[in-house]
């Protein structure tokens, strides 16, 4: 069937007005027994499933798909209940569907999304774009937006909770690019269960599309505020990282004598110049030592502590070997610093290094431990 011959159908099935039909025998008389004029006495939903009945004896191929599920679901009910029509009142019917099909000059699709549809490639880009943000959610705010923007780490637990259809409805709606990542992470059996559902989307209407991505954004965005965004041992490590080492030391011995777990947290968010060997490339080297004042560097040497010997021989062998030869030979003319001196020296070297990390120049290895 046309969209055409599908408009009175859709004009129709909106009322439940249910007036002049007997509930006791499920005949729907003619209208001149009633009193009534034409098809006065029936609803426009009854009307309908007079003529879906008919086309269906006709062998008339019906899509009926097109229809809201709720519509779908009002003419299913109506066509179980309606029983016998008698040939006066289907004639009447039919007289005034096929009048109300030959006033019909245009279809147009139902919805934003099918407007767009139709209009495909003919509007301007952004223009679309917009048209399609207030398509994917309700009130205007582009839900489906939201859900592009999640993390994935936030996607893929709702995804194995729903249902199969759900998840196949916010893999069609997401981005090519966005989909086939979380598809790579899922368990090969939820991947494939969700590809084999993508099939079976065809049939949603765009109402309940729009639920379904307002209700996942919702989850995704509804999450209590916090005061802070690092976890605990993260801040707790920084701090400690910018701490003399005696009292890190110190502070990490009474943490672990007290939680052992949260102390092991906040010895992987420490990084210090011992650390730098493990952590720091070879080839990163160079970069690293342009940063740090030489001056520094040399009475970090004439420092001559056991602790940074590692270090120190991992830096100097990595970078020009006339320049490290020069920074040992002017280090042994400077006095050895004290150790609150050799303390506030450490922490302008290590400040160097984490703002090296945090703006991306450096990379640091990871550990056994993260691997």
């Amino acid at each position: 069937m046309t969209d055409a011959a599908m408009m009175p159908f859709n004009a129709g099935i909106g009322g439940m007005d249910m007036s002049g039909f007997d509930a006791d025998d499920g005949l729907v008389a003619p209208a001149e027994s009633r009193s009534f004029s034409g098809t006065d006495h029936l609803s426009g939903l009854q009307k309908a499933a007079i003529i879906v009945r008919i086309l269906i004896a006709e062998g008339v191929d019906m899509q009926l798909s097109s229809l809201s599920a709720t519509m779908q679901a009002n003419l299913t009910r109506t066509m179980g209940e309606m029983r016998l029509v008698d040939r006066t009142t289907m004639n009447a019917v039919v007289a005034e569907y096929v009048d109300m099909l030959e006033q019909v000059g245009l279809s147009f699709p139902e919805g934003l999304d099918g407007a767009l549809s139709l209009l495909d490639g003919r509007l301007d880009a952004t223009a679309a774009e917009h048209l399609r943000s207030l398509a994917r959610g309700a009130n205007g705010r582009d839900h489906w937006a939201d859900l592009e923007r999640a993390p994935d780490s936030d996607l893929l637990p709702l995804l194995e909770a729903e249902s199969t259809v759900v998840g196949a409805v916010v893999l069609s709606k997401l981005s090519i690019d966005k989909a086939a990542g979380l598809l790579a992470q899922m368990p090969p059996d939820l991947a494939q269960a969700l590809a084999l559902s993508v099939g079976k989307t065809e049939e949603i209407d765009p109402d309940t599309v729009a639920r379904i991505g307002a209700s996942l954004a919702q989850q995704v965005t509804d999450k209590p505020l916090r005061a802070f965004i690092k976890p605990s041992t993260k801040r707790v490590g920084e701090i400690l990282n910018s701490s003399p080492s005696a009292l890190r030391d110190r502070l990490l011995a009474g943490l672990e004598s007290v939680d052992q777990g949260f102390a092991t947290g906040v010895r992987k968010s420490i990084f210090t110049f011992q650390d730098i060997p493990a952590r720091i490339e070879e080839r990163d080297v160079p970069t690293l030592m342009r940063e740090i004042p030489s001056e520094d560097m040399m009475f970090i040497i004439a420092a001559n502590a056991e602790d940074d010997q590692p270090t120190l021989e991992f830096l100097l062998s990595n970078m020009s070997k006339r320049v490290a030869d020069t920074m040992r030979e002017d280090a042994m003319a400077l006095p050895v610093p004290t150790p609150k001196q050799k303390d506030e020296i450490m922490a302008r070297v290590m400040a160097a290094v984490r703002i090296m990390i945090d703006s991306g120049t450096l990379t640091l290895k990871s550990t056994e431990e993260e691997d």
